[in-house]
């Protein structure tokens, strides 16, 4: 009965309200549970919804990264996709659900802190993912505004990086006519090696469009790339 109320609870934190839920409860099984019940009362572990959970969030993930950063480029997509999917920022998402509180641990898990395990956490949010997939007929309409809201610091924060990535910008702009060649040159390095200040020009077609200085060469080929998008319109000064 008191797992029943624990059920409930956790349907209510996510706005879904289950219609099986033994499919919630499920993905909330560790394997460390099911490994110490009896042999004639077999109970099913999160691990296969984890599977398919997976797969769910890479799609919908995907789709957004695809609508709403309609202008970069598929290598920028594909590094956004992965610190959206990766463990750190799926457990984070099920500490805002306090997944935790309501997973099913095994007795030597439960003693090991398994609750505030990153791996675990990151799992059975997979799970639950799948499991709200399922219950809802397979369709992902529900899940896709539960997850972009949920997700929403993380998006905002994948935007402003954006913004401040011109050499990603300059890439793309200049992508679209296939024949143009951009390259990166250090022209100086002043300063002692603690404190180096370096000079580089961003070059286009071995015609110079951007200088740009800075305390690495990657923040010099930043400010470079800026200057070159000013110069064609597509950036403040």
């Amino acid at each position: 009965m008191a797992q029943g109320r624990k059920l409930a609870e956790l349907s209510a934190y996510t706005g879904y309200r289950f219609k099986d839920i033994s499919l919630l409860e499920t993905a909330l099984t560790h394997s460390s549970y099911t490994n110490e019940c009896r042999k004639d009362a077999p109970v099913t572990c999160n691990e296969r919804l984890e599977f398919l959970g997976d797969a769910v969030l890479q799609i919908l993930i995907s789709d957004h990264l695809f609508s709403h950063f309609n202008t970069s480029a598929e290598g920028v997509l594909t590094k956004l996709r992965q610190h959206l999917v990766c463990e750190n920022t799926l457990a984070a998402l099920a500490r805002k659900l306090s997944l935790g509180e309501f997973l099913i641990l095994g007795k030597g898990e439960e003693q090991n802190g398994g609750r505030t395990h990153t791996a675990i956490l990151a799992d059975a949010f997979e799970a639950l993912l799948a499991a709200i997939y399922l219950d809802d007929g397979h369709s992902m309409e529900f899940l896709r505004v539960f997850l972009i809201s949920l997700m929403r610091e993380e998006l905002a924060a994948c935007e402003k990086n954006r913004g401040g990535d011109y050499k990603t910008r300059l890439q793309q702009l200049v992508q679209q006519d296939g024949h143009e060649q951009l390259c990166y040159v250090v022209v100086s390095e002043e300063g002692p090696d603690h404190d180096k200040i370096f000079e580089v020009c961003a070059m286009l077609n071995s015609n110079t469009v951007g200088r740009g200085r800075g305390h690495s060469k990657r923040e010099a080929e930043q400010a470079a790339a800026r200057e070159a998008l000013v110069l064609f319109g597509v950036a403040d000064e």
